[in-house]
């Protein structure tokens, strides 16, 4: 696992990717979880 593996975060960066390991936007995401945090309580 390195910098040619797409799965990884570090080889995402290194190919200018994005997907589930390297999100575009990490505040929304975040915003994402505190709402089904508020949903399923």
């Amino acid at each position: 696992m390195g910098k040619g593996d797409q799965r990884t975060k570090r080889g995402k960066i290194f190919r200018g990717t994005y997907g589930k390991t390297r999100p575009k936007n990490r505040k929304k995401r975040a915003m994402r979880k505190e709402k089904q945090k508020s949903v399923v309580s």
